[in-house]
């Protein structure tokens, strides 16, 4: 398995290979969160969110996961990838718009109040729903290249995170970092985040699994070999 740092090389030189791709990618997922975001209410948002902008983003994930696999990136792919995934994506953006519910809401009630015991309250609340989204970071990947119903990725995405704690949080933050650099241009995270978020996690997620699989078919070469012996 791959090192993140040769992953995060990797990921750099295709963004920087095709990135018109990446960019129109990008650009066509802001095109619709940028509205649900500025235009509308945050209780509305997070109604919207989910059933408009999780699909569109699903689509750039199926996208770039054919761009890593190496096929030719098309702009179609993402409208494509955008209406297959409907659904799982959809219902998959309303579980995560619940956490963020849950984590807005500790906050508003804790923080009305004194002493360290509603403040404990509230970080604990804080650290669950934030292992909740660690603990995510396979799950588009998964829907996009397994073709998994969504509560079983939800399942085996945490299966893996669990599996691979180090890894998944590596990832995560080093996720976390670019997301934060990007929203600080805005611009860039306009034109920028979607497409290398999906070609990052694509890989993240494609480097887990073919480490299962090699560890797994490596175990099975001992056990057969410790038979034929």
């Amino acid at each position: 398995m791959r090192s993140l740092s040769q992953l995060i090389v990797q990921a750099g030189g295709l963004v920087y290979r095709e990135m018109i791709a990446v960019f129109l990618f990008s650009a066509v997922s802001s095109a619709v969160l940028m509205p649900l975001v500025f235009l509308f209410s945050a209780g509305t948002a997070l109604l919207l969110v989910p059933v408009v902008y999780a699909p569109l983003l699903a689509g750039v994930f199926y996208a770039a996961h054919r761009m890593v696999a190496g096929e030719r990136p098309r702009l179609k792919d993402v409208f494509a990838g955008a209406v297959r995934f409907f659904i799982p994506s959809a219902v998959f953006g309303l579980l995560c718009s619940l956490f963020v519910l849950i984590l807005a809401s500790t906050w508003w009630y804790y923080g009305q109040k004194d002493g360290m015991l509603h403040w404990a309250l509230a970080i604990f609340q804080t650290y669950f729903v934030t292992m909740f989204f660690v603990s995510q970071l396979y799950t588009l990947p998964l829907i996009v290249q397994e073709n998994e119903p969504v509560f079983r990725a939800v399942g085996h995405s945490v299966k893996l995170t669990v599996t691979h704690p180090g890894y998944t949080i590596g990832a995560f933050l080093q996720l976390l970092c670019v997301t934060v650099l990007l929203g600080l241009t805005v611009v860039g995270f306009a034109f920028l985040f979607a497409g290398m978020a999906a070609v990052y996690s694509n890989m993240v997620a494609r480097n887990v699994l073919a480490g299962r699989e090699e560890k797994a078919e490596n175990q099975g070469g001992k056990t057969w070999g410790g038979i034929a012996g």
